[in-house]
Parts: C-alpha cells; sequence; structure tokens
C-alpha cells in the first residue's frame, strides 16, 4: 500500500461541508461490474514438486499454522498484485498515466509483460517467500474480454485469455512450484485501492450475496488444487463517504456478520481445507483533529471473535505501513491530523502498538487465539527518510522476534515506477530490486527471513471459542445443522463440532465452547437432546432450588442454548462417546463473575465482558443451565451445573 493509495481518502474526506456534500454523489458514479457468467474452471491440476516438505491442507493449532502433519508452515509470504485493478479512477483508462505509478496491469498479476512466468518464480524462490497473496477483483472473475497481447508478451502462452484465465495460469504455476497461494479479495471493482473508491466495504458496489456467491465461485474453482491453502475476505474495509464500517452492529455495514457468512459459506459450500483469513478494520470516522477517528484493526477481536465451523480454519491478519498511524490516515496535506504515524514512534512505542492492535491474538488460551498474518507491510527501495528507515527496521524486528507470518507489499513492479516492490523489472525483463547491490531494505529483509523460527511438530491445544446470540441464531455445529431447528422461533447457539459449552452469560445471550481436557467428548453420531423442562433432573438431585433447571441426561453433556428475549428457551445436550462423572457443584453468576483462573490466562478469557458470567473448571463438563422467571428479576441463565469429566 505506497502512499498513493490514500490519495483518493485524503481528497475526499474533509471537514468541511461543501466536500462532504459534493462527495455523496461519489458512490452513485461507480458503477456496479457486470455480472456475467465466470468461465469454467481450468480441467488440469497441479503436481507439486516432491522436494517440497510442506504437505497441504493448513490448518491452526493455537496461535500457530501447519500443515497436514501438524509441521509449523509460517506464512513467509508476498502480495504478487495485479488481479485486483491498477486504475487510479480519473483519467482513461487506457492511458498508463491514469494507473498506480504508471503501471496498467490489465488486471492480471504485474510483470507478465516483460518476464517469463518461469523467471519470475525463480526470483520469488530466490527472495525465500513460501506463500503468495494474490489479490484478484470481484469484476476480474467476470470479465469476458480477453487481454491485449501486450498485456502477456513475455508470456505469448496466455494471448487470447481473459483476466480470470490468466489467473488461474498463474495459480496453477505458482502451486507446481511449490508455493502456498491464498487467495484475496482486494476490490470489488478493478480499480486502485484504497480511497472513496466504491471498494470500501465488501458490498460498497455489490450486494452481501453477490460477494459472497463470488467467494463460493472462486473456492469451488481452486478447490482441487491443494495448494491453494487461503480465503483472503477482503482488503482494508474502511469508511465511505457517510458511514463507517462496524464490528457486530448487526446492519448491511457489519464486517464481523459479512465475514462470518463468508467463512461459513467458503467452508460448507466450497472447500472446507482453505483457511478463512478475516482482516480487522482499516480505517473509521473522518480524519479531522477534533472529530472521532481511529484505526480499529484487531481490538474489536478481544470482545467479539470468530466461531468458525471448522475451529482450526481461522487466521487474523492486519496492515501496517510507517506513513499511517494508530489514528493517522496517512494524509499529507488536506486529511492530515496531528496524530502520530507508526514511523513517529519509538521502537518502544512500536512494540506495544503492534502487540494492543494485531498480536495480542495470539496469547494463547483466550476465545480470541489465532494465528495474525500481517498481509501487508512495506517501504520504498528509493526511501530516503531516516523516520521511515528506523521504522522498517524496527517492524522487521519486531515480526523477527516475535516469529510473526507476514507478507510484503508489493512483490513486482516496473523498474523506474515502483520502488516499493521487492522485484522490478525493465522492458527487456531485466530484474532490479532487494536482490541486487544497493537495497537498503536488503539488511532488514535478510534479518528477517532468517530469524530463529519455530520449526517442526507443533502438539495440538486446547481451543476456546465464543458463542453469540446478538442478532439471531448461532448455530456453529455442522452436526447439529443436519437435525434441523431444534428450538423454531428461538435464538439458537451451538459449540463447533469437538467442543462442548464451559461457559455462559446471564445476560448478553454469550457463551463460551472448549475442548480442553477432555478432547471431543461426543459419541459418533448426530443424536441430541432438546430439553425444555426438569425431567432430567434426579430425585433429590435440585442443585439449584428455586431456580427452573435444565438438566443433560445422564451420560450427556451441554453443547448449545437458546433464549427467546433474555429468557432461557431450552438446552441443547449430546450423549459423550465415554462414561461422564455425575458429581459435580452449581456455579452461581447472576450476581457477580463465577469462572475459574488457573493463573496463566488459558482459561478463554473475558467472553462477555460488560455481563456477569459462569464457566466450569477446565476438568468439569457443563450439564445443566438454571434460571428464574421470578417477577423482577432477569430471566437469563444464572447458575450452571458443573460435572466432573471423569468418571
Amino acid at each position: 500500500m505506497p502512499p498513493i493509495r490514500f490519495v483518493g481518502f485524503v481528497q475526499h474526506l474533509t471537514a468541511t461541508a461543501t466536500v462532504l456534500t459534493l462527495l455523496t454523489t461519489t458512490p452513485a458514479a461507480v458503477a456496479a461490474p457486470q455480472r456475467g457468467g465466470p468461465e469454467a474452471a481450468p480441467a488440469q491440476t497441479t503436481t507439486p514438486p516432491t522436494a517440497d516438505s510442506w504437505q497441504p491442507p493448513l490448518s491452526t493449532r493455537g496461535r500457530y499454522i501447519v500443515d497436514a502433519q501438524g509441521h509449523r508452515f509460517r506464512l513467509k509470504s508476498a502480495n504478487w498484485d495485479g488481479a485486483q485493478g491498477s486504475w487510479t479512477g480519473s483519467g482513461s483508462a487506457a492511458d498508463p498515466t491514469n494507473h498506480h505509478a504508471g503501471q496498467d496491469s490489465y488486471g492480471i498479476p504485474l510483470g507478465l509483460d516483460r518476464a517469463p512466468l518461469s523467471e519470475l518464480l525463480a526470483d520469488f524462490h530466490a527472495l525465500g517467500v513460501n506463500s503468495i497473496r494474490l489479490p484478484f477483483s470481484n469484476e476480474m472473475i467476470h470479465e469476458a474480454t480477453p487481454v491485449p497481447d501486450a498485456a502477456v508478451a513475455a508470456n505469448p502462452e496466455l494471448r487470447g485469455r481473459t483476466p480470470l484465465r490468466i489467473y488461474d495460469a498463474v495459480v496453477a504455476a505458482l502451486t507446481r512450484d511449490g508455493f502456498a497461494v491464498i487467495l484475496n479479495d482486494h476490490t470489488s471493482t478493478s480499480r486502485w485501492c484504497c480511497g472513496i473508491d466504491g471498494n470500501e466495504r465488501w458490498n460498497s458496489s455489490q450486494s452481501t450475496q453477490q460477494w459472497a456467491d463470488d467467494w463460493v465461485f472462486m473456492a469451488r474453482r481452486y478447490a482441487v488444487n491443494s495448494r491453494v491453502v487461503g480465503a483472503d475476505l477482503y482488503n482494508e474495509v474502511r469508511r465511505d463517504v457517510l458511514d463507517d464500517p462496524n464490528w457486530g452492529l448487526g446492519d448491511g455495514h457489519d464486517w464481523f456478520a459479512a465475514s462470518q457468512l463468508a467463512a461459513d459459506r467458503i467452508l460448507t459450500e466450497a472447500n472446507p481445507d482453505l483457511l478463512i483469513v478475516i482482516e480487522g478494520i482499516n480505517w473509521t470516522g473522518l480524519p479531522v483533529d477534533g472529530l472521532p477517528h481511529d484505526r480499529p484493526t484487531l481490538s474489536p477481536v478481544r470482545t467479539l471473535s470468530h466461531a468458525l465451523v471448522d475451529v482450526h480454519k481461522l487466521v487474523y491478519s492486519a496492515h501496517f505501513y510507517g506513513y499511517t498511524g494508530p489514528r493517522h490516515s496517512g494524509a499529507t496535506g488536506v486529511g492530515e491530523t496531528h496524530d502520530p504515524r507508526y514511523q513517529d514512534l519509538s521502537r518502544d512505542q512500536l512494540y506495544q502498538v503492534l502487540t494492543d492492535q494485531a498480536f495480542f491474538v495470539t496469547s494463547e488460551g483466550q476465545h480470541y487465539t489465532a494465528p495474525v498474518w500481517i498481509s501487508e507491510f512495506g517501504v520504498g527501495a528509493n526511501e530516503t527518510g531516516a523516520a521511515a528507515r528506523t521504522w522498517f527496521g524496527n517492524i522487521t524486528d519486531y515480526f523477527a522476534e516475535h516469529d510473526a507470518d507476514f507478507a510484503y507489499w508489493p512483490l513486482v513492479g516496473w523498474e523506474g515506477h515502483d520502488d516499493w516492490a521487492l522485484l522490478r523489472y525493465d522492458t527487456a525483463g531485466r530484474r532490479h530490486g532487494i536482490l541486487d547491490q544497493g537495497d537498503w531494505r536488503a539488511t532488514a529483509w535478510d534479518h528477517l527471513m532468517t530469524s530463529e523460527s519455530r520449526t517442526g511438530y507443533v502438539a495440538p491445544v486446547p481451543v476456546w471459542r465464543m458463542l453469540t446470540t446478538d442478532h439471531g441464531d448461532y448455530v456453529q455445529s455442522l452436526r447439529v445443522r443436519a437435525g434441523g431447528d431444534w428450538d423454531p422461533g428461538a435464538s439458537k447457539a451451538a459449540c463447533p463440532d469437538g467442543l462442548r459449552l464451559i461457559g455462559l452469560s446471564h445476560t448478553g445471550g454469550r457463551g463460551l465452547c472448549t475442548d480442553t481436557t477432555g478432547g471431543d467428548l461426543r459419541a459418533p453420531g448426530d443424536a441430541q437432546t432438546v430439553v425444555t423442562d426438569e425431567r432430567d433432573v434426579p430425585p433429590g438431585g435440585d442443585w439449584a432450588g428455586g431456580y427452573t433447571k435444565l438438566q443433560c441426561p445422564a451420560g450427556q453433556f451441554l453443547i448449545g442454548y437458546s433464549r427467546r428475549g433474555t429468557r432461557v428457551s431450552a438446552a441443547l445436550c449430546a450423549p459423550a462417546r465415554a462414561s461422564l462423572g455425575l458429581t459435580g457443584r452449581t456455579v452461581w453468576f447472576d450476581r457477580s463473575d463465577n469462572r475459574p483462573s488457573d493463573g496463566t490466562g488459558g482459561t478463554g478469557g473475558d467472553f462477555a465482558q460488560g455481563h456477569y458470567k459462569g464457566q466450569c473448571a477446565a476438568d468439569e463438563y457443563a450439564a445443566g443451565i438454571a434460571f428464574t422467571t421470578r417477577l423482577g428479576s432477569t430471566p437469563g441463565p444464572a447458575a450452571l451445573l458443573c460435572n466432573t469429566l471423569r468418571p
């Protein structure tokens, strides 16, 4: 994201009413892409070289990404851009001067006009990267016009193909050469990101339905290629002229809900093997001193995190550039505020901000624990400013010291045009850049690429995941879904398969799931019990006197719950694969928090901030929910029956 990417943003977001009034016409001027029928996927599949040691698919274990053998796979990535579009949005799109850095990508990955694919890939290997973030636009998917021959002059075998078919060829070549590929929906329209350009949100230029449909199409298209390992759902979600994106409000601008929807559809309808990469929110508010503005990044994850249907597929991501800041848009002149940029921070301050905005997510034992991939950062080879150079050294040091997953922006550019690119090619195909003498970035890059990193087998760790019924159902168990609607008309939540319910909030409808200590407790098959009364409370077993008790039958455990308004509606139980203990205790939480603490923070964390909540211990399972319907009392969960796991 070189500075030119913020031109549209800083030109349009100002404090004057005149400018804002003018800009209210901008979204309507951005035409929605034509949504014709995308071309069929190529018939051939790829055969990775046997010399490569990593085995797809990828998944997660705590804060680490691992391959199919459980070995650490650190994403040492770079962004090969171009297919997302390079036109800056002004002037003729046929004029290269109206494209980012004067580079007309023709809607395909840059460099195919200057060097053969085989040479490009050889240079990528020389850099040491093992994975490629490959941006595309939704418009690219539906573009039916072949690119001009000049766009693929160095790869004549690609002549006459549409951008999508060329994207296919690039994906096939990368994976055949051993690289992991992460698909990235970068823009909706084929236009350079990231201003007021119709690409602010996933649904700025298209509906959420269309966006999710396109993701299902792309995930299916490459499902036969196991080295296509991830779906990076959308790039730098940010404010448009009038509205901010949000995280959990349940409206049409809710990025949490939209990303949850797309992730669910990809994993259930297209390719269950893909990692799902969810970036935080890149910008809210107007960049004007005295008005609210912020770069939330991943900070909302602390209070509301995702529970995917496969708990080992979630990766969070964030972007950092020296010229932007925690509350700085990156503007100079109009739209510039007095907030510090990241490059203005001391080394210690930068380290703290990186932790607070992103890397807190890697803390083990939390409901939000996941790998964090810094999927964009970068700086120019011609940068002479001391602050920017120091920042680049500091941030790469942080990545090295924290064993971080990362992706540099950008990978490929034209010599004399984009000095941010790691590799630049002139019109004769000669390579320039960080692999050659004189590039000041090489020292920091080499340190990052050769820094000590965890390798080898990563043992499984307990999983903790949050449930929320803020805006309707949150049934994340495929086995429960197969049984149909188990409490029609109620808001329902169920733990992802392999997890059990271990905590509930008194108000707010939140829950906590885990597999700690006991692993996957559930017996084979889809049997389950919906509990709506006290028939399974044994004689003499009143564990919450005066309260209504929904107790699982003996040998079963809680995996879900439902509510109607604020009142408990039902408990959902599943049979265990082995005998469970029948002795336990009552955990009350209607007047205060009542959660265990093991001194390490590895108990799921605060899964319902601002609400009383209760939680069983790691060696217990939840067997019942108690609540009251007394007048004047809150009818939400008030107590849990926590039984020992072992008989």
